[in-house]
């Protein structure tokens, strides 16, 4: 069963008409041996109803020192309605403002909702791109397929948001190290407190210029190894990006916080086996006696984000050890390895000093340091180098931003430019 589940892997196939009987045949999930089609007979999103509605007076643009993640957003945002009876309606871009919605919503009460977090870069030349997209909208065909709301064709979506970042393109920095944060968003607004499918939707999306994580260079962060709460089951919800993830998730932080740590580290099982780390995904590096570093991250069982990002440091470091690039100072003394990793083997590995480094993954911080893991009352340390950083994750981080900002060469097809 443990080498099925680690063979899992997030699929984003092709999308193909299929004729009169349904506009587009999707294909998005994840699966073994295969993925699922989904067909349907009502009308799809179409970019070329997209209706444009600039608005009159645009917002000054803040500054780029001290900019908080997530706080400023751009003058337009793109909406797209969808009912059971009409499937997708017109795509609009319009003024970036409050929704108005009824009390009864579905959304506020069963929280049908879900959200995708992507980037769009601009470098050093002026040009726009966006990093892997279709792997946020096929994992955002999944999250909706997960709540009963509806799915879309992929393509189209990405067509209507890069009309909404061409809109709002002087929104985008420039400077290293800053991005736009791209958050596409569908939930469902069925007037009526019954519980059921939705017959209604709403997908909209807004943007928000982000500068560094970490602006003044990393800081490793200390955890809370959580014995008393637990992000996700096998069989529920981990895998999807919905909102009734994360809205669980504060209250424990908050105890975290409170005893001494940043963020929690969730833990599963009589084993304690390690899932994520707060938001984000995990990788922990191992050192072998034979000198060999062993990158290992959870495999994809159901509870576990399959994470861009994480899709992407595996890319990376597998496509280095094949030959097909080169990460610079990434050692090709190196194992890749999708499998369980439990608190004891971690704490085993501290004492004898094979334990070599620890970070999370994510689209908001890329590579996130771990120096301090509180468990079951006693700290485990992690090593750290001088720049809060180790051997792996560092050629790995810096070869991941440089593909995004276009310093590096993307041979790999991962960079979709969008103007």
């Amino acid at each position: 069963m443990a080498s099925s589940l680690s063979a899992l892997r997030l699929r984003a196939g092709t999308f193909t008409r299929l004729g009169s009987s349904a506009r587009w045949a999707r294909l998005s999930r994840l699966a073994v041996g295969g993925a699922v089609r989904y067909t349907s007979s009502l009308p799809d999103i179409e970019p070329n109803r997209l209706a444009i509605r600039k608005r009159q007076q645009l917002k000054e643009v803040p500054p780029l020192k001290g900019l908080k993640f997530g706080r400023h957003f751009t003058d337009h945002m793109l909406t797209i309605p969808w009912t059971a009876e009409k499937g997708w309606g017109q795509p609009e871009i319009k003024d970036y403002g409050p929704l108005s919605l009824d009390p009864s919503s579905a959304v506020f009460h069963y929280a049908q909702c879900l959200f995708e977090g992507m980037k769009a870069y601009r470098n050093a030349e002026g040009r726009i791109t966006l990093f892997r997209p279709d792997m946020n909208m096929a994992r955002m065909n999944r999250s909706a397929e997960r709540l009963a709301l509806p799915t879309f064709n992929p393509d189209a979506l990405l067509a209507c948001i890069k009309q909404l970042l061409i809109t709002d393109k002087h929104w985008i920095p420039q400077e290293p190290g800053h991005s736009l944060y791209i958050r596409p968003v569908l939930i469902g607004i069925q007037e009526s407190v019954g519980i059921s499918p939705p017959d209604s939707a709403l997908l909209y999306v807004i943007c928000s210029p982000v500068g560094p994580y970490y602006p003044d260079g990393f800081k490793p962060v200390a955890l809370y190894g959580t014995t008393e709460h637990v992000r996700a089951a096998l069989g529920g919800t981990g895998e999807f990006k919905i909102g009734s993830n994360y809205a669980p998730g504060v209250y424990p932080q908050k105890k975290a916080i409170e005893k001494g740590y940043v963020q929690n580290l969730w833990l599963h099982g009589p084993e304690h086996n390690l899932t994520e780390v707060g938001t984000m995904n995990l990788f922990v590096v191992f050192k072998g006696e034979d000198g060999r570093y062993e990158l290992v991250t959870p495999p994809l069982d159901g509870m576990i984000l399959p994470g861009v990002t994480r899709d992407s440091i595996l890319q990376l470091a597998r496509s280095h050890l094949a030959g097909q690039i080169n990460v610079s100072d990434l050692p090709k003394n190196l194992v890749v390895s999708e499998r369980t990793v439990n608190m004891k083997e971690i704490v085993d590995a501290a004492k004898s000093g094979a334990l070599v480094e620890m970070f999370g993954s994510g689209t908001a911080a890329v590579v996130s340091p771990v120096d301090r893991i509180g468990y079951l009352g006693r700290d485990v340390h992690i090593p750290v180098d001088a720049d809060g950083m180790g051997p792996i994750s560092r050629p790995i981080w810096k070869e991941l931003v440089g593909r995004q900002m276009g310093t590096i060469e993307d041979n790999l097809g991962w960079s979709v430019v969008v103007e």
